[in-house]
């Protein structure tokens, strides 16, 4: 993989709120799931009232899944907080993370779901990815990918470096997309 392909992915992972092996790895594993939890506690709290003031029915769940707190919005559909292509459930997940850190101080890697929107959209990314490995392998010529989300090319990312090949991000945000690079 070349320094910048490495970079990109690296870039993508952080934006989407990767962890980039910083101190706060190095946390023991109860002090750092307490902490996420807190998080959850902090971004649950923000959406219920949200949810509230929009009049809008879903409850809440709140897990820590790897190194990161998760909350979903799940028991109705909200299309409103989706929005085409997930782009409302995307600055809906920004403005947790600010709430989180107006509170705590501290970045938050938090991930937000609503009505398995992101769930879904994994499995679906998951399923083209794999679908573009075996093209790319058949072809030896390189596929490009539609523009995503960073959370969008980090899935993509993943299941290619699984496969064992590599990818990148190319294009400038918001048209930032990825490449499947054939064997070497």
């Amino acid at each position: 993989m070349t320094d910048q392909a490495q970079e990109e992915i690296q870039t993508d992972a952080l934006t989407d709120g990767q962890t980039d092996g910083g101190a706060d790895e190095q946390q023991p594993v109860q002090g750092k799931r307490a902490r996420l939890e807190q998080e959850g506690e902090i971004a649950a709290d923000y959406l219920e009232e949200l949810l509230e003031i929009a009049d809008l029915d879903g409850d809440l769940d709140m897990d820590v899944e790897g190194d990161r707190a998760t909350v979903s919005i799940v028991g109705a559909e909200l299309p409103e907080l989706v929005g085409r292509d997930g782009e409302v459930l995307e600055a809906l997940q920004e403005l947790t993370r600010l709430a989180v850190y107006r509170e705590t101080g501290e970045r938050s890697r938090l991930m937000l779901d609503v009505s398995g929107h992101r769930a879904d959209r994994r499995a679906e990314l998951e399923k083209r990815a794999a679908e573009l490995v075996a093209q790319v392998r058949d072809s030896g010529e390189r596929a490009e990918l539609e523009p995503m989300s960073p959370f969008e090319r980090k899935v993509v990312h993943d299941v290619v470096a699984d496969a064992g090949l590599q990818s990148e991000s190319e294009g400038a945000e918001p048209r930032r997309y990825v490449v499947v690079l054939p064997p070497a």
